[in-house]
């Protein structure tokens, strides 16, 4: 059974709920006010794609090809992103809810995340290293043996982050957000 290959193509307003996406490689294309949610994903290939405005939530991404993609202004909770095929996995987030997503043990190296919701996302055992989270919420997100070297969140917030147990050399924080990283110490700071 052959797979389709699409290129370059711009699929606007759409409701995949309905008609699933097929089964295929999707390259250079952008997926406009979109509703994606609860759609199975699964085993499709997305090379250099854009994301605007969609609906995302709760899609089923096993072995799912995410490969320079970019997702903006969409919600995507409930995402299990470490269920993708890893090869060249490269995404970035730009307002975007990102609410209740799994990140576990995923290689996230330079991955930006710009104005986006993270509220218990789990980060366990990803390398998020020279990441850069500009203005992000990350209320309750969980980073357990995460390598966040020379990562930035210098303007995200409600973070808590656990230096002894995840590995953070030369990570960029404000002043305001040294509590995240002392939380743990149980210590009041004025």
């Amino acid at each position: 059974m052959s797979q389709d290959y699409i290129e370059d193509k711009t699929f606007d307003k759409l409701d995949f709920t309905l008609n699933p996406l097929p089964k295929g490689e999707y390259a250079q294309c952008r997926f406009i006010d979109c509703d994606f949610s609860d759609s199975d994903l699964s085993e499709i290939r997305f090379l250099d794609c854009e994301f605007e405005s969609c609906n995302l939530s709760m899609v089923n991404l096993t072995k799912t090809a995410l490969q320079n993609n970019k997702f903006s202004n969409s919600k995507m909770l409930g995402l299990h992103f470490k269920n993708c095929n890893d090869f060249g996995f490269s995404v970035s987030f730009t307002n975007c809810n990102l609410s209740h997503c799994s990140f576990y043990n995923t290689k996230l190296k330079k991955t930006v995340f710009r104005d986006s919701k993270l509220h218990e996302v789990d980060f366990t055992d990803c390398d998020l290293s020279s990441s850069v989270f500009h203005n992000c919420d990350l209320t309750r997100a969980t980073f357990d043996n995460t390598n966040i070297e020379k990562a930035d969140f210098r303007t995200s917030y409600n973070y808590s982050i656990n230096p002894e147990s995840n590995r953070i050399k030369k990570a960029r924080f404000s002043i305001s957000g040294l509590p995240g990283l002392l939380e743990k110490y149980d210590i009041e700071i004025d």
